[in-house]
């Protein structure tokens, strides 16, 4: 934490209370109902809540006990401390005993004296013993006039008491302790004039006994000493010395002023304590002047004196010593000037003109700390100061130890309701229930971070929404029925404008326009939209100095000329408004353009009830007075009645459901869904802000009753399917307040402030962090062991280095093979070399342009500028070509080297990839590029296996091998993988009889596993492989088996059952029989084998569905059952795999299946349109799954650029994809990659891709439609000519049509391996 402001200190004479106590200073000050307890001027150790709603209005804390009495009107309650913190936690304190005492027209005065005694003093005075629960009252003591102050001395022998205006100090004498009855006498002190303070003189150690000296402060400027009188008489104290405080500062200046003076004592333990420090700070450089200070400093502190310092508040200080204070001595001779400063530093009134009410205390610890003063201003703020006493006292130095401003403690005096902040982050408005509105301003410094109160603004009527505008100099509030606007430039504010406004509907929100012309600040545009979509925009005249004909014109003109209603505006689609809230700054600075379209900042985001989010901004026309509207972009996002919604101006939006559990964030310009997490119901989300890194990356405060957890954004991972969102820090208010949090908001330079009962607590960058992310992701840390957020943050986000297991991933994906080869040469090359300590360039010294240029260009690029490590590499690459020898090198230095880039699971994935890229180089040359992309991806799956929970390989790999030239050489390597015994588990774990085109192929295969099922048991049981070897429609085989398993007790039965003939009806029924009997009994697999035995396809299919929940088994079957062209695998097609597909968003899964369905034209679409436009079935909007980010993937473009140019089908497929769509689909893949790190990629995406030629309607052909060989920029005899020629085309069907088609007359389309290899693909 960086500062705590612990709320408004009380304008009470008893407000503030410290002591020395176990070792540690404790300060302790009332606000509004709270206690807030501290120990350093920024360490807050707790907050102390009453239940009583009734401000407090004394505190007291007892040095010997750690006590702390505290009273609010007529109740007492004593605190004790529970723990002393020695566990390394901070102390806390619970309430012990409360009491009653009467009522009376004035406030309570506490006071502790020894053996935890408690005066309490009102219209009487009352002395309790707080060592019993409850308190017993000892002694009461009526008195004539109520007490203005009644103290009880150390040792509690004496008290001294003092009415309201009252010129006698009663002085009451205790004349017994330890019975039951106490006894008191007193005598009287006269004074010429009211006493306005009394005070006791401080014991050196709390346990010392010593004479009892008291110190009266009277309005005649004159502090008077009083001490214990010889003898028996009457008077028990009498007078010792006195200070004349008017004359020890006369004010030459201003002869005709009032002489206020301010004076306190410093007592001689802590002058001796900060004099000690001085010592220790000059030890080092003591140069003869600073000696003479300090040797006078000296020779006072070590004769029993005590200072008393005097204050004018204009910058006078004059200090004077009272030496061996005591009965015996007399002050005449003993009462010496020691210093007398003019000095700014003391100047504590500043600028203002009313002379206020302050009151000053003054402590130093112990173990030789410091001098401290607390100055508690009655205007609601007590400011703290550290001052080397030798520099304070010492009238020639110009030291900036002197006075150190420390703190400035305020807050609230009732709890936190809202903070809104500027549009900068320097300034923020603060507001409580009782509408108690506090601006601040936010300086963020190296050193000191600091939230400065500038202005309260009382406001009676009910805020419902506010702004600030001009970097926080005027503030908007918008009530039910009029708008008012406050001017905050000075800390005195004033009412600038108040304007009427009616309006159908509720108020939702008070925006700021963007201004017409950047330069123009003296103008504000305030807009508010309502509930019916109605709105009105205000024009504001602001009063700025930097046009001073116009502010003084302005401020003449009076409230209402300044600010008026410009016009009003309706929203027409905005939907059924349930808010509209002001975007939160994140990103680069806007850049005021003036022209309304999509790049203009973001004003507000709305919500409807439906779910439906959407980005606005705006320009006003002043000549016209109108406003015009525009929405950027939109999302139905199917959260129904969100009850908090927070957009951020790069188009991201974060959403809580109704229950406030479950929070979901968007992207709204992609249109998808990053991240979802239920925090259950009894962690309810409260707030959501968001702000940003310099470069751009997102981070969401998501505000909880007692916590905020911050979320930082993280590169997209498509291969290892990681969150694109994680919680990088979590900030818990319980350890200093019991209050929950209020509001939370960012300030500027990534400073979070919090509002948590009265108080805010402000956060900057640096955390300490034990987070298990944070850490494995190596980020670097300070040297004080903190982190810096925006430093994790990019860490987590940002280009990734080319070596990066992702980019590898990437890169081989998008069929750079060549240029992945280059960069584990370049590694190798890099690791060979590698010294520890060494810093590893994340390009390896590569050429950038090689990974965006064609291959002639890059050649051209690195030929004319080789740098050293270009030609250092190709000199390497003349002589070292990959191999699998290579990738093994790569391996063994990467299990010896620490990548400091790389998190260690990442370096281990980067030890996968290498593996595999050198398994696959063996077979390059025999393979395609599909081939070598399933090979690569299927071997990495089978070393993490052990390591991720993904049973089976994505539909992205199944594409690749489905559309590879090579499956034969594929199965062999999915076979030796599985050692040669491909069982079922292992056959859909590869996907392979999804991926096999060859009917014949997925015949042998299938029979392969049928055997593998059968033996894989040492028992061989014929009931395991039954399933398979009835698709495979070999009773006869399985009739075998069933001889050779006599040990089974269901043999004699299933041989006599499988002898008869199926093809006739009643056997069939005898087999359906059995499998509905087997699915009575759960054996799911075996009755989906009766089922095929009854030839009863569909039925089986069902099984595998519902029951055994195994799409691939369902396909399978039915591939090898009926074959590839069969109505039951069409229709298993169409009526699941597709809906799958839409419902979960799966492009992969769709192509595969339209693929498949023979419909190439939709294939190519299905990559690009969401899978639900294609079909009938409309996208359920509750379906938040089908919107998750995974659901895309750059590698779709890949394929889409692939297929799209194979046959004339896809041709045709891709020339119905809009242009538009093509356009946005290419930009979108390369904000993807962007977003994955990957930013070399996607600027190869854009720069090399190629569009379709679209040629004029004229050339037709085909039955009246374009011919698709026209688009293609290069010779279209490479395409293979799959479109029947009909003079009646099938129409553009929405799904995959269920007529079977003609054969086509004149083109029979051969098996697709042959063809395709012929043609070299």
């Amino acid at each position: 934490m960086k500062a705590v402001l612990p709320g408004q200190p009380e304008a009470r004479l008893q407000a503030v209370s410290t002591g020395y106590w176990d070792g540690r200073r404790v300060i302790v000050y009332i606000t509004g109902n709270a206690l807030a307890i501290l120990s350093d001027p920024e360490t807050i150790l707790q907050t102390i809540y009453d239940d009583d709603e009734r401000n407090l209005d004394a505190v007291s804390f007892d040095e010997s006990s750690g006590k702390i009495a505290a009273c609010a009107d007529a109740t007492v309650r004593v605190y004790r401390p529970l723990s002393r913190g020695d566990d390394g936690g901070s102390p806390k304190w619970a309430l012990q005993t409360s009491f009653e005492i009467d009522h009376g027209p004035t406030t309570t005065t506490l006071s502790w004296g020894s053996s935890e005694e408690l005066l309490v003093g009102r219209c009487s005075l009352w002395l309790y013993d707080t060592t019993s629960t409850p308190a017993s009252c000892h002694w009461q003591e009526g008195l004539a006039s109520p007490a203005k102050a009644a103290n009880l001395s150390y040792d509690s022998s004496y008290i001294a008491s003092v009415g309201h205006h009252d010129r006698l100090v009663k002085v009451w004498r205790r004349l017994n302790f330890g019975s039951e009855e106490v006894h008191f006498e007193f005598g009287y002190l006269p004074h010429p004039r009211a006493v306005t303070s009394i005070q006791w003189r401080q014991p050196f150690h709390v346990e010392q006994t010593i004479e009892n000296v008291l110190y009266t402060f009277c309005v005649d400027n004159i502090v008077r000493v009083w001490t214990g009188a010889d003898g028996s008489g009457c008077q028990s104290l009498r007078l010792w010395g006195e200070v004349d405080l008017a004359a020890a500062l006369r004010n030459e200046d201003e002869p005709g002023r009032q002489n206020l003076r301010w004076a306190f004592i410093l007592g001689q333990r802590d002058l001796a304590s900060a004099t000690e420090r001085a010592v220790q700070e000059r030890g080092a450089d003591d140069q003869e002047k600073e000696d003479v200070a300090l040797q006078y400093l000296l020779s006072i502190a070590n004769r029993d004196t005590e200072i008393c310092v005097i204050f004018d508040g204009r910058g006078g200080m004059s200090s004077w010593a009272l030496e061996n204070v005591s009965s015996k001595s007399r002050g005449v001779k003993n009462v010496d000037n020691v210093a007398y400063v003019k000095s700014r530093d003391f100047d504590f009134l500043g600028t203002s003109t009313d002379e206020p009410h302050v009151e000053i205390l003054s402590y130093c610890n112990k173990n030789a700390g410091n001098l401290h003063m607390l100055f508690h201003h009655f205007d609601g703020k007590v400011e703290v100061f550290q001052s080397s006493v030798a520099d304070f006292l010492d009238p020639t130095t110009h030291a900036k130890t002197r006075m150190m401003p420390r703190a400035t403690w305020s807050g609230h005096s009732a709890p936190v309701k809202k903070i809104v902040r500027n549009f900068s982050g320097r300034a923020a408005v603060s507001r409580t229930e009782k509408g108690e509105s506090i601006v601040w301003r936010h300086a963020a410094g190296p050193l000191r971070t600091r939230l400065l109160r500038h202005n309260v603004i009382p406001e009676e009527r009910h805020i419902h929404r506010i702004c600030l505008i001009r970097g926080g100099r005027f503030v908007v509030f918008l009530h039910h029925e009029s708008i008012s606007v406050w001017d905050c430039t000075l800390p005195t504010h004033t009412l600038l404008a108040d304007c009427k406004y009616d309006v159908p509907g509720k108020p939702l929100c008070v925006l700021v326009l963007p201004r017409e012309r950047a330069e123009d600040d003296s103008v504000a545009h305030i807009a508010t939209v309502t509930s019916e979509q109605q709105g009105i925009v205000w024009e504001l005249h602001l009063p700025l100095d930097n046009n001073n004909d116009n502010a003084t014109k302005a401020r003449a003109n009076g409230r209402e000329s300044c600010l008026r209603e410009l016009c009003t505006f309706q929203l027409d689609d905005a939907g059924d408004l349930a808010y509209v809230l002001p975007v939160d700054p994140a990103g680069s600075p806007p850049v005021i353009s003036g022209f309304l379209d999509v790049f203009a900042r973001d004003v507000a985001v709305s919500y409807t009830y439906g779910g439906r989010v959407e980005f606005w901004t705006a320009r006003v026309g002043r000549e016209r007075s109108t406003v015009e509207w525009l929405s950027t972009s939109s999302m139905e996002t199917g959260v129904l009645e969100p009850a908090l919604v927070s957009g951020s101006t790069m188009k991201k939006a974060a959403l809580v459901n109704k229950s406030r559990s479950e929070l979901t964030i968007w992207d709204i310009r992609g249109a998808r869904l990053e991240y979802k997490q239920d925090f259950e119901n009894h962690n309810t989300v409260q707030d959501l802000d968001w702000t940003s890194t310099p470069d751009s990356q997102s981070i969401l405060a998501v505000g909880f009753p007692y916590r905020i957890i911050l979320l930082s954004q993280m590169r997209f991972d498509y291969l290892n399917k990681g969150p694109a969102w994680a919680p990088i820090r979590e900030i818990s208010t319980r350890d200093f307040t019991p209050h929950p949090i209020g509001d939370s908001t960012w300030l500027s330079d990534g400073n979070l402030v919090i509002g948590a009962g009265n108080q805010l607590f402000l956060y900057d960058r640096a955390f300490e962090t034990t987070d298990r992310l944070v850490s494995s992701a190596r980020v670097p840390h300070r040297k004080d062991g903190t982190r810096d957020l925006f430093a994790v943050v990019q860490r987590l986000n940002g280009p990734l280095p080319i070596f990066h297991p992702q980019f590898l991933g990437q890169c081989i994906l998008s069929g750079k093979h060549v240029l992945v080869r280059r960069i584990l040469l370049a590694l190798n090359h890099t690791l060979k070399y590698h010294v520890e300590g060494d810093v590893i360039d994340d390009y390896l010294g590569l050429d950038l342009a090689e990974f965006y240029m064609s291959g002639t260009a890059s050649t051209a690029v690195n030929g004319n500028d080789p740098s050293y490590l270009v030609s250092q590499m190709s000199l390497d690459d003349n002589d070292e070509v990959f191999t699998e020898d290579i990738a093994m090198a790569i391996c063994e230095k990467l299990q010896r080297i620490t990548v400091p880039q790389l998190s260690g699971h990442e370096q281990i994935q980067l030890l996968d990839i290498v593996e595999c890229a050198g398994v696959v180089e063996k077979q390059r040359r025999s393979m395609d590029e599909n081939g070598a992309r399933f090979m690569l991806f299927f071997r990495q799956h089978a070393l993490r296996k052990g390591r991720t929970n993904e049973i089976h390989m994505s539909w992205r790999e199944i594409n690749w091998a489905y559309h590879s030239t090579s499956q034969d050489i594929l199965t062999d390597f999915v076979s030796r993988q599985y050692h040669g015994t491909i069982l079922w588990e292992k056959a859909r774990e590869s996907g392979i009889f999804m991926w096999l085109t060859d009917e014949t192929a997925v015949k042998t295969q299938f029979e392969i596993v049928a055997r593998n099922e059968y033996a894989k048991s040492e028992m061989k049981n014929p009931v395991d492989c039954s399933l398979f070897y009835l698709a495979l429609r070999k009773k006869t085989v399985l009739q075998g088996l069933w001889r050779m398993a006599s040990w089974n007790k269901e043999q004699v039965a299933t041989q006599r059952l499988l002898a008869n003939n199926f093809a006739d009806a009643k056997w069939r029924t005898a087999a359906l029989k059995n499998a509905y009997a087997l699915l009575s009994k759960r054996r799911f697999e075996y009755a989906a084998a009766f089922f095929l035995l009854a030839d009863h396809l569909q039925d089986a299919v069902n099984v595998c569905l519902n029951q055994i929940k195994d799409l691939q088994l369902a396909i399978a079957i039915t591939r090898v059952y009926e074959g590839d062209n069969g109505p039951t695998l069409r229709r298993l097609l169409e009526n699941e795999v597709l809906a799958i597909a839409a419902q979960e968003g799966n492009r992969w899964l769709a192509s595969w299946a339209f693929w498949m369905l023979k419909r190439r034209d939709m294939a190519v679409r299905a990559l690009i349109t969401p899978v639900y436009t294609l079909l009938e079935t409309p996208a359920s909007p509750d379906n938040l799954k089908a919107k998750l980010f995974l659901t895309d993937d750059p590698a779709l473009v890949v394929l889409y650029s692939q297929l799209r140019q194979t046959t004339l089908q896809t041709l045709r497929g891709a020339s119905k994809v809009m242009p538009r769509t093509e356009w946005e689909f290419v930009l979108h893949n390369a904000r993807l990659y962007d977003r994955m790190g990957c930013d070399l990629l996607g600027l190869d995406l854009v720069r090399n891709w190629e569009f379709l030629r679209r040629t004029p309607s004229t050339t037709l052909d085909l039955g009246g439609e374009i011919d698709p060989r026209k688009l293609l920029r290069r010779r279209g005899s490479l395409v293979v000519q799959d479109l029947p020629v009909s003079p009646v085309a099938p129409g553009d069907m929405k799904t995959g049509g269920h007529a079977v088609k003609p054969p086509p007359s004149v083109f029979e389309e051969p098996d697709a391996n042959s063809l395709l290899d012929s043609f070299g693909f």
